[in-house]
């Protein structure tokens, strides 16, 4: 068996009003260090320990197994996973699709399973149930996409993506997607729901077509959960007034939060400096657009004579 690497990016869900089909992927990532071994074991950061599990309940693994009896396969070959983690867990960036697109890629590495990106794209979605967060860490870039009945369609760019900087700002506490589903309404206005999908469609335009002031106007936009998942995040119009007068273009709630990002077209350390010590409750981390989402890196292990 080959050692590889397998490195996945973190995700922001939505963007506004993009629920649950608009998603982009960022410069933090999760890595997979595998190589052959007796017994399946992953070992975790410390820091990550109260929340992965080590051995085969871990969700890489599970999904890892799912994709192989999918394709016709009853188990895998043990494995040590050593796992660095720079995707923090329940803050909206996606932790959880990493885990599973991780897990998918660790599947068709181990048994050479030749899967496409759109296979590994429909595997998730199954798992998953929304395609928001795992298509753009299994592409890169911006992925709008919907998955309905198993029928999974998605338009994928990243042109102009380079030009931004989108600024994280994570809370110092979890918030599970359950919870922060559980404050939506089971239904919404007739008026709301025909609003929200135009300043969806706006969004996707203006992102497609770089114009980055409409774009972040229409992240601001969102009707169908952001005015709800706020009450969640303590702190969050102050964060908002903060990067706005910052200069930020748009705003928005990470996912199911508690993270926030903000979009900017001009940057440079004396914003950082600033909402740093502005913002000195939350972990604020400039970011830029991912572009090739999950990759492989392959090395053969030494013989020992």
């Amino acid at each position: 068996m080959t050692r590889f690497q397998i490195q996945v990016p973190a995700t922001s869900a939505n963007l506004g009003p993009g629920f649950d089909s608009v998603g982009i992927a960022l410069t933090k990532f999760v890595t997979l260090d595998c190589r052959p071994a007796d017994e399946w074991h992953f070992a975790v950061p410390e820091e990550d320990q109260p929340y992965i599990p080590s051995g085969k309940t871990n969700l890489v693994y599970q999904t890892a197994l799912h994709t192989a009896k999918v394709h016709g396969h009853d188990s895998l070959p043990p494995t040590h996973v050593t796992m660095t983690n720079d995707v923090p867990i329940a803050r909206g960036l996606g932790s959880s699709s990493t885990a599973v697109v991780g897990g998918i890629e660790l599947a068709n590495q181990l048994l050479d399973l030749r899967l496409s990106d759109y296979d590994k794209f429909k595997i998730a979605c199954e798992i998953e149930g929304h395609p928001d967060n795992v298509g753009p860490a299994i592409y890169g870039g911006i992925m709008v996409s919907n998955y309905d009945n198993g029928a999974l369609d998605y338009v994928h760019f990243t042109d102009g993506l380079d030009d931004l900087t989108w600024l994280a700002v994570i809370p110092n506490y979890h918030l599970k997607t359950e919870k922060a589903r559980g404050l939506l309404p089971v239904e919404l206005p007739y008026k709301e729901a025909v609003n929200n999908s135009g300043s969806a469609n706006v969004l996707v335009a203006a992102l497609a077509t770089k114009n980055w002031e409409l774009a972040g106007r229409m992240m601001k936009s969102d009707r169908w959960h952001q005015p709800y998942r706020q009450a969640l995040i303590p702190g969050f119009t102050d964060v908002e007034k903060a990067t706005t007068d910052a200069g930020a273009l748009g705003f928005y709630i990470s996912g199911a939060g508690p993270t926030m990002l903000a979009l900017f077209d001009e940057w440079d350390e004396a914003k950082a400096a600033r909402l740093k010590q502005e913002l000195t409750d939350f972990q604020v981390e400039p970011l830029q657009a991912h572009l090739t989402g999950v990759t492989v890196h392959k090395q053969t292990e030494a013989k020992h004579c």
